[in-house]
């Protein structure tokens, strides 16, 4: 049973100020008497009043000692098993609070309080924040937080995840919005920094080691369960948790890492210094700002590089997504080189494609340029690009095609035509249209006609017109320059008439 402080100095006065007896305590306080006895004996106070009678337990508390001694963290329960073999004749449930009295408390460690020159060290660490739904893809939220260890100025930027990368962007970041860098930097011993440790044998993690060089910082892991060494950190990342981020809606994680930025040099600036209350945190770290070291004339390099096997499709797979190349590049084995909103991928040192980063899953990112050269080189490209740019945006669609394809329906008509609709009506309607096509069992095109013209006319929308319209039809809209008719009346009149 677990006591309050309350419950235990009130114990503790009714015993040796009062005099109660452990059974008046019990009984006023509502309490087992031996949970009363357990709390006098762990205050380690004298015991007052009548020797108590003798216990079953007695004989086999040199065997309890000697035990505790050496394994002093072995389960009441196995211990009981052990003096049971024994002869011990008492109940299990009896014999965990006997334990409790007996079993060896560790002594209490006092910490000093760590202090800093102004300059010196800065404290690292990941947090995470739960995830974040980006289109298909559950991305993690993991909060990067660097703190000043003098001035305690806070540096806080999001990323979608804990690679090594994103963790050498928020170096390369913090030190530039901070204008230097300290000279050492802490570290717990997260999979980052420490690949590996074996007492005082540690092996850092060799990007960290190439960026410590770059900025001329020297990389210092924490001691195994001292925690409390980087506590600035730790309290940094609880401040974080409720002074920013409970509570907080943003749209997107540039929206956040904004909101970061403002929070960081508003709020989180503006605060007493906890050691110094006559200063800020803002104006500790003006004072600070002088001590750091200078930074390099550019930034260490912090990209993602891959290797890549291009398939028979002319896509690159990178970090969930699809990225086009050029079609004479299949079959090869390529370079992506990728920073937090872009994706390069290389033939040695030749680019081949630029592409913004897509977070998402199962995406075709695509160069207009790459698929008109491939649909020039294969004529039946553009039937394929046809159906995967619909299964990519009308899941529906799927179905739709499948069916039309047992009927013998040219699906290149049909393709064409649910293009043409989506470009009018929009992902969301056309993928509604034909679902309720589908649902009542007619899947034909004139069904999704229907369905989004009934959808158009419940929103009082306007019809959609088409920009480019086909060549038939804009052959009808020819002008026409009307001749003549006195030729004609000419073909109807007799030789004498024209004479």
């Amino acid at each position: 049973m677990s006591l309050s402080p309350e419950q235990q100095a009130s114990i503790l006065r009714y015993y040796h100020a009062e005099r109660w007896r452990v059974g008046t305590i019990a009984t006023q306080l509502g309490l087992h008497r031996d949970t009363v006895a357990r709390v006098l004996a762990q205050a380690g106070l004298p015991r007052l009043g009548p020797i108590l009678r003798a216990s079953a337990i007695d004989p086999y508390l040199p065997f309890i000692h000697k035990t505790l001694e050496q394994f002093p963290t072995l389960t009441a329960a196995r211990l009981y098993g052990m003096v049971r073999e024994r002869g011990y004749p008492g109940r299990p449930d009896h014999f965990r609070h006997l334990i409790a009295r007996y079993r060896p408390r560790p002594a209490s460690e006092a910490y000093l309080r760590l202090s800093t020159l102004p300059g010196e060290q800065c404290q690292v660490d990941w947090a995470h924040f739960g995830h974040l739904q980006i289109g298909r893809a559950r991305r993690p939220l993991m909060g990067f937080v660097m703190v000043l260890s003098w001035s305690r100025q806070i540096f806080l930027r999001f990323y979608l995840d804990a690679r090594m990368e994103n963790f050498l962007r928020g170096h390369v970041a913090a030190f530039e919005q901070w204008q230097g860098a300290p000279r050492i930097a802490l570290y717990d011993n997260l999979k980052s920094a420490v690949l590996e440790r074996q007492g005082n044998a540690i092996r850092f993690n060799p990007a960290l080691l190439a960026l410590a060089a770059h900025y001329r910082v020297e990389p210092l892991p924490v001691a195994v369960a001292r925690g409390n060494e980087k506590g600035r950190v730790e309290r940094a990342i609880g401040y974080v948790r409720t002074a920013f981020f409970a509570g907080r809606t943003f749209g997107g994680l540039d929206d956040l890492n904004a909101q970061a930025q403002t929070w960081a040099d508003g709020q989180a600036s503006d605060r007493k210094h906890p050691q110094d209350t006559r200063l800020t945190v803002r104006e500790a770290f003006a004072q600070e700002r002088e001590h750091l070291l200078a930074l390099p004339d550019w930034p260490a390099p912090t990209d993602e590089i891959r290797a890549v096997s291009v398939g028979k499709t002319p896509y690159a797979r990178f970090d969930l997504n699809d990225y086009s190349v050029p079609h004479a590049y299949v079959r090869r084995t390529l370079t992506v080189t990728a920073s937090a909103h872009q994706v390069r991928v290389l033939d040695g040192q030749t680019v081949l494609a630029t592409h913004a980063r897509s977070y998402d899953r199962g995406q075709q990112v695509e160069a207009p340029g790459h698929i008109a050269e491939l649909a020039a080189h294969k004529a039946r490209a553009g039937a394929h690009r046809g159906v995967n740019r619909l299964a990519a945006a009308v899941p529906a669609a799927a179905e739709l095609l499948r069916q039309g394809a047992e009927r013998g329906e040219p699906l290149a008509r049909l393709t064409r035509t649910l293009e043409d609709w989506l470009d009018h009506y929009g992902a969301a309607e056309l993928d509604a249209a034909i679902a309720d096509a589908l649902a009542r069992g007619v899947a034909h095109p004139n069904a999704v006609r229907r369905a989004l013209e009934q959808r158009r006319l419940a929103r009082r929308a306007a019809v959609p017109i088409a920009v480019a319209l086909p060549e038939h039809i804009k052959q009808r809209d020819v002008p026409v320059r009307a001749h003549r008719l006195e030729p004609y009346d000419r073909l109807m009149e007799t030789p004498d008439e024209r004479s």
